[in-house]
């Protein structure tokens, strides 16, 4: 077996929050899934169309303390094993680091089968809990019982200002913690990991300050939608042209973390992303929690 995933995000609460989050069935219902029971020391369980595999629950829990979280998840046949473990950064600032064993990354990159969704998944997840715990509208979820992938978001930002950040290599390197290589034309490339990488999607139509769609091959394309709402930028991203028999569910997911970041890049005045040095199976460390 790999080494297993560990994914430490810095949030913006105190750990007796941070931990009732975590374990309070009301709050799982709002940042993490559709449904959620909670009976301390026995029963950790959540389930519904926002889980991978979610027809039912199928957690076990295995230890809690004021400080650490660890249950069982069977997915795909494989019982796995996830843990949060929170650290006091300060008095109103806490470290989670989200440790996740059994993730595939072969089947994340091929988009077969559901334990390649579980980096990206917990990406997502973290980057809603930290919405939640802030007080901030929440992302999309992912929708693993549908083909369809559309989200909205609201940002307090002018909507040029937006797009120079969807369409700027430096701007867009940030906010998404990894290297983006982007040339802002129909025809151009966008390369994850920059220019010098060799993996390029294309710029198939850009409207500026409007709207942007980057073609991924296989994965389908994505859509950047921007409009201005009362001083403000209501962005709409969409994902299409993908086979629906085989949704990419962990590229949505990374997608959609992303944009978590992209709000508080033009939301904070000294912004600072909430990640840290992370570690996944067949990833470098800087890049885990960014691909999508």
């Amino acid at each position: 077996m790999s080494e297993p995933m560990k994914l430490p995000v810095r949030l913006a609460a105190p750990v007796a929050t941070v931990r009732r989050a975590l374990t309070d069935p009301a709050e799982l219902r709002v940042w993490l899934a559709e449904h959620a029971e909670v009976e301390l020391p026995h029963r950790y369980e959540f389930w519904g169309r926002h889980t991978p595999e979610g027809d039912a629950p199928h957690q076990r829990l295995l230890h809690v303390d004021d400080n650490t979280l660890r249950f069982a998840w069977l997915l795909d046949g494989v019982e796995t094993t996830t843990e949060f473990d929170l650290r006091a950064e300060g008095p109103d600032s806490t470290v989670l680091t989200l440790t996740q064993s059994h993730f595939d990354f072969a089947a994340a990159m091929s988009g077969g089968g559901i334990r390649g969704v579980l980096q990206t998944f917990w990406s997502l997840s973290l980057a809603n809990l930290a919405a939640h715990l802030e007080g901030d509208s929440l992302l999309p979820k992912v929708d693993f019982t549908s083909a369809e992938m559309r989200g909205e978001m609201l940002i307090d930002a002018p909507a040029a200002k937006v797009y120079e950040s969807l369409t700027d290599s430096a701007q867009a390197s940030a906010w998404f913690g990894y290297p983006i290589g982007i040339e802002p034309w129909v025809g151009g490339r966008y390369a994850m990991g920059g220019f010098e990488s060799g993996h390029a999607a294309k710029v198939v139509d850009l409207e500026p300050g409007r709207r942007l769609s980057v073609d991924w091959g296989p994965i389908g394309v994505s859509t950047w939608e921007l409009a201005e709402s009362q001083g403000k930028t209501k962005l709409t991203f969409v994902q299409s042209g993908f086979d629906e028999q085989n949704p990419p569910y962990d590229a949505w997911a990374g997608a959609l973390s992303g944009l978590f970041e992209l709000r508080r890049f033009h939301e904070m005045k000294d912004w600072q992303p909430i990640w840290l040095p992370a570690e996944v199976p067949g990833l470098k460390p800087e890049v885990a929690q960014a691909t999508s």
